[in-house]
Parts: structure tokens; sequence; C-alpha cells
């Protein structure tokens, strides 16, 4: 690959910054047929430090599990969840025993290892097949601006960590000149498209079949990029949604890891409800400071390596608890909101988990793995072989599929994950 494509794709990469947003047709407009029918929606959550195995799942599979520590916290939405146990992604080991934050949503294998190339994650592949149908295709979240989103090519997409810049892009109508000043940003975005375009032109001239390849798919990076631009115009002077919570404030402390999380989760049912998205992914980042949870004094990195310390994993203990706290809440809040005769979370899968199967020893095996609200029959504990773990990507055909994307495989699936 030349220099001079690295320097256009810089420049794709300057026009892909533009804010892009792309339609929702006005609900009130839509016939009584697609009111019958609500769109199904998806939210990915996961906390990059894991989950302590003997609190998260049962011993025992089927309904009538007992419920260790952390389902206790969720005890009241028992039937509107599915644990899973034995679901990983294969060839997970990479350049670091937390390469596999990189690869939770695309199942690329050996994270960050020489050769590696990230592919699409599942949250992007989704947006792309529901088409430009709501305002954003896809909304990328996280207490940090680290995301486990990734386009074709290969690239993180950043998250947004700001509850009240969120809220604003969601929800603020914008002013005349805030408006032609976006107008003028999509504008200069086509300016550089047109220019990557060009040089594309000239470099397919001389370049190998094998560039070629590399070329066209790129170009059709360029195209989608094209695409967008062109929607978010069209959405410029449509009317945002009027809600009845206010602008949230954002969490000034870094640390603060729960207040963080649960300023998102807040978010999550107003997104939904006003069809601002139909596509949610939430970076939960491990950080190596003290959150203020009552009780813990260690970082929440090196409690994750606890060692089977018994003070350590007291203190951990706490931390998760908390999420699960936050997680718990969040269910309440989709459940409580309807869209027509049911109930939010109904039409929302949830799924819930983390890239590390034992953070203690960075094992990537056997994830935590939940499934909530999304239609599905829930209330049980589904076990895979612990040895020889089931792919979970077939999980995410699985949700591609109950969402309404036509897909047999992604990933490194094996099929769908039915159950």
């Amino acid at each position: 690959m030349s220099f001079v494509f690295k320097l256009g794709r810089r420049n794709f990469l300057r026009a892909a910054g533009v804010s892009i947003a792309l339609p929702l047709l006005d609900r009130f407009s839509r016939g009584d047929e697609e009111l019958e029918q609500p769109p199904q929606r998806m939210v990915l959550i996961c906390t990059t430090l894991g989950l302590y195995g003997p609190n998260f799942f049962p011993e025992t599979e089927g309904n009538d599990y007992q419920a260790p520590a952390y389902l206790k916290v969720l005890e009241q939405h028992r039937r509107d969840f599915t644990v899973f146990s034995g679901l990983s992604h294969p060839e997970q080991n990479g350049s670091d025993g937390h390469a596999s934050e990189r690869t939770w949503l695309t199942a690329a294998r050996h994270p960050g290892l020489a050769g590696f190339r990230n592919s699409i994650s599942v949250d992007q592949f989704a947006a792309e097949q529901l088409g430009f149908v709501t305002r954003f295709p896809s909304l990328v979240l996280g207490t940090t601006h680290s995301s486990q989103s990734y386009t074709h090519s290969g690239v993180m997409i950043p998250a947004e960590a700001s509850p009240s810049q969120i809220y604003a892009d969601l929800f603020v109508a914008g002013t005349p000149d805030e408006i032609a000043r976006q107008r003028q940003r999509l504008s200069e975005g086509r300016s550089v498209l047109d220019a990557v375009r060009r040089e594309i032109s000239k470099l397919s001239q001389t370049s190998t079949p094998a560039d070629q390849a590399r070329l066209e798919e790129y170009f059709e990076s360029v195209r989608q990029m094209e695409r967008r631009l062109l929607a978010q115009e069209e959405w410029l002077e449509r009317p945002k949604p009027k809600v009845e919570l206010s602008r949230p404030e954002d969490v000034r402390e870094d640390n603060d890891l729960i207040g963080r999380m649960e300023a998102l989760f807040q978010l999550i049912p107003l997104i939904l409800q006003t069809d601002s998205t139909r596509v949610v992914t939430v970076t939960v980042q491990g950080r190596n400071d003290v959150p203020p949870v009552p009780g813990v004094s260690i970082d929440h990195h090196n409690l994750s390596h606890h060692g089977q310390e018994a003070e350590k994993i007291r203190q951990l203990e706490l931390i998760e608890q908390a999420q699960m706290a936050a997680l718990d809440r969040l269910l309440a809040d989709l459940k409580a909101k309807t869209e027509g005769p049911r109930r939010l979370l109904d039409l929302t899968a949830v799924l819930f988990g983390s890239n590390l199967g034992n953070a203690n020893s960075h094992d990537w095996h056997n994830l935590p793995i939940m499934v909530a609200g999304g239609g599905f029959d829930h209330g049980r504990h589904v076990a895979f072989p612990a040895d020889n773990n089931m792919p979970l990507s077939n999980l995410f055909v699985k949700l591609l599929q109950t969402r309404g994307i036509e897909v047999e495989s992604f990933g490194t699936s094996s099929g769908s994950l039915d159950w």
C-alpha cells in the first residue's frame, strides 16, 4: 500500500469526522400497518475488565438454577433474561492480555499481533443492513472515548462519553447559525471525498491486482460516506423529538465508573423510544484508578487481577455489584416504557457481558454473557462445553436475524444459536 494511498485514507477519515446522522421517517406519518410492527432494536454492553465468574455463572443449567450473587441483583427480571456460559470467540490470544477488547464485537482473530487487521463490528454491520431509517444509524457510547465498534476498514469509531452532548445531538434543536455551520461542514466533507476519489482513480491506473482489490474496498467506503453525508443533509432541518428529561449533567470525575455508566444508561430508553437509532453500543472501560464505590480502596484493574486474595475479591464484588445494579435499573426502565401494547424491552435485545472470561488470568474463554428482552423465551441458564466453547458469533447471528436482518453468518460463526 503506497504512501499516497495512506494520505488519501487520512483525508477520508477527516471526512468521516463530520457528524453524520441519517433519516428517520416521521413517526406520526406512518400507517397503521407499520405501527402494528414496531422496529426491533439492539443494545450491546461490554464491561472490559470481566466479571467474577463464581458470582455470575449458575452451577446448574436450565430454568431452576440457583441465582449466584450478581444475578440476584437482577432477580426482578429473572424471566426477562437468559444467562450463557461456554461462549467465546476463537483464537483471541493477542498482543497483550486485554487485546480482546478490540474484537468483542468483531470476532477477528489474534488481536494486535503481526498482520492483524480488525473487521467490522456487529453493531456497524447491523446499522449498514438496517439502512438510513433513523437519525443515527447507530450510537457508540462509552465511559471513555474508547469503543469496540469498528468499520469495514478496521478503524475504531470513537465513543461519545458526554451524556449532555448526546442529549444535545438527539433532542436539542440547532439554531439557524448552527445549522448553517453544519451544512458548511457537510459541504467540506464532500469536497474531501471528491479529492480522495480523484486520488483513488490515479492509483488505480498503476496498481497491482491485489492493490486493485484493496482500492475497490476503500472506494466502496467512500461511496458509503457520500450516502451518509447526503442523508445527514436531509436531517438538518427536521425537528428533533421532544422529551421530558432535562439535559443531564456530565460526570466530571474520570474515575467515577458507575456514575458514568448510569448516566449513559439513563439515556438509552429515550434514545430507543424516540427511534433516534436502533443500534446502541456501550463500552464500560476498565481503569487503573479507584472508583468512588463505598468500601473500595484499590484500583479496579488491580482488583481484576485479584490472585484469589479474599480482600481484593471483596472489593471487586462491590464494583461489579454496582455495575449489575446499573443494569437492573436500565432493564426496569426499558420495561416501564411501552410502544403500543408492548414493553420497550420486548422490542430491544440487550446483550451484556465482557471480552474476558477470567480477568485474573486474562483468559478469553467462557465469557460472561447474558441477553435480556428482545422477545426471546427467557429465564434459563444455557450452558455450552467449557472445554469446547460455542462461538459467540453464533449468538450475534441470532440477534441480527431476530432484528430483521437476513444473515446466515458473521465473524467466526458456525451457525445461528438457538435456545
